[in-house]
């Protein structure tokens, strides 16, 4: 990595984990940054820029960040990526709130492309390993998730393996929702931890006609 942009990689990454795994990758002569297999900033000469999508640029410029120069064979192009000052740096909820803005229109650009049929794996919280087991249980792609539920989903996985933890269930609904786990909304996280523990429970207890029955209701 060029020396200048280093230390600044290094604060991306720890400021934007919440946004799930975050890697870098070259991109427009410098390095763009990831979450979850999702392009939404770059890094330049020690910078950082956000990009946005058509209906996200009013929000950065609103809040007066300016687009990324890129110098393409001398031509200077400006690009869809909008810098973050110091100032914003300094707003760290702001700004991880600007990023996961971001991270969600490119995630529904991505989608809007490959369709409501398309790869699992292009979901928030589903890599290749998921993304087979979810085949093994007859969710082929993202029109299917939709249509099954995290719950339902859920139980159809627990008749692949056993036994599959929490995260599982909420990676799921994240990935239906279009958040990193760790960012389901509170709420939601609750009802779901609350119909895990549950359902969890009766299986210790040998109440697996129940969970079938229960598998059936979320069928209908």
């Amino acid at each position: 990595m060029k020396g200048i942009s280093t230390a600044r990689i290094a604060q991306a990454k720890a400021c934007f984990s919440v946004l799930g795994c975050i890697t870098i990758r070259s991109q427009f002569g410098g390095y763009g940054l990831l979450a979850e297999g999702v392009m939404f900033a770059v890094i330049a000469e020690g910078e950082l820029y956000l990009r946005a999508t058509h209906g996200l640029e009013p929000t950065f410029r609103a809040r007066g960040m300016v687009n990324m120069i890129y110098s393409k064979r001398g031509v200077p192009i400006t690009m869809r990526y909008y810098w973050v000052d110091e100032a914003l740096w300094r707003e760290r909820n702001e700004l991880i709130g600007l990023a996961w803005q971001a991270v969600r229109e490119a995630r529904r650009e991505q989608q809007s492309k490959t369709g409501s049929h398309g790869r699992l794996r292009t979901l928030p919280n589903i890599d290749i390993n998921m993304e087979r087991l979810l085949w093994r249980a007859g969710i082929r792609n993202v029109y299917d998730l939709r249509l099954y539920g995290a719950r339902r989903s859920y139980l159809r996985l627990l008749q692949q393996q056993n036994p599959l933890g929490v995260r599982m269930l909420l990676s799921l609904a994240g990935a239906i929702a279009g958040y990193h786990h760790a960012a389901l909304p509170a709420e939601l996280r609750g009802e779901l931890i609350q119909w895990f523990e549950h359902t969890m429970a009766m299986r210790s207890h040998g109440h697996e006609p129940v969970i079938q029955r229960q598998r059936a209701a979320l069928n209908d």
